[in-house]
């Protein structure tokens, strides 16, 4: 832990040669990357995965990746990302050019399954070492979009993920609270009209706004 420690004060925004927020960024995801702080409790190892750019406008705030992300490296790279994506009526192209859209998940490393089944929670270690430092050099984010209950939690305090859902008016213009979008969340969708009639319609309209020039 000695040595991780040591590498992660030589390469932090304090102390980048330069005063460009890009190059810090660059300095800090390089350490990230690094990262074995949470390696004790990761069943596949870590294999830290987000997207990031000082330009971005908007930013996901998901959960933790999953095998798939973990393969891939490629945040929401399977069906809940699909999803997502056809909530937000955007393309892959959009969705992973970094310089627009930024993917900073809870936890930056699979994180395994619960005994009984489902994603076990993402370690808090993650976000305490490394969130605020990242979003510190995103001065540009218009609008974050806190996906599942971990991001809206952390975010926002306990709460109810659906609540949050269908008030998402109370949080803007800065947050919109959306469910996480995996298969689980269609019965709550098949019941929810206001959700594609409503909501999905205001998610697209705050996109484009955070997005435009």
């Amino acid at each position: 832990m000695k040595q991780t420690q040591t590498k992660l004060e030589w390469c932090t925004p304090s102390s980048a040669k330069s005063s460009d927020v890009e190059t810090q960024l660059n300095c800090l995801v390089q350490e990230i990357r690094k990262c074995t702080a949470c390696a004790h409790k990761l069943p596949l190892g870590p294999r830290p995965v987000l997207h990031v750019s000082p330009h971005a406008r908007l930013l996901i705030a998901g959960q933790a990746p999953g095998t798939r992300v973990h393969e891939t490296g490629v945040s929401f790279n399977d069906a809940s990302g699909d999803r997502l994506r056809c909530w937000l009526g955007m393309s892959r192209d959009v969705f992973y050019d970094s310089n627009r859209v930024a993917i900073l998940p809870m936890a930056l490393c699979y994180p395994g399954v619960l005994p009984k089944g489902g994603d076990r929670p993402p370690p808090p270690e993650c976000a305490s070492l490394w969130r605020e430092r990242i979003l510190a050099l995103l001065p540009n984010l218009r609008l974050t979009l806190l996906v599942g209950s971990y991001a809206q939690n952390y975010v926002l305090g306990k709460g109810k993920v659906y609540e949050r859902t269908e008030h998402f008016q109370d949080f803007l213009p800065q947050y919109f609270p959306l469910p996480h979008p995996s298969w689980r969340t269609g019965a709550w969708e098949r019941k929810t009209p206001m959700f594609q009639e409503k909501i999905i319609p205001a998610l697209r309209r705050e996109v484009a706004r955070a997005l435009a020039d």
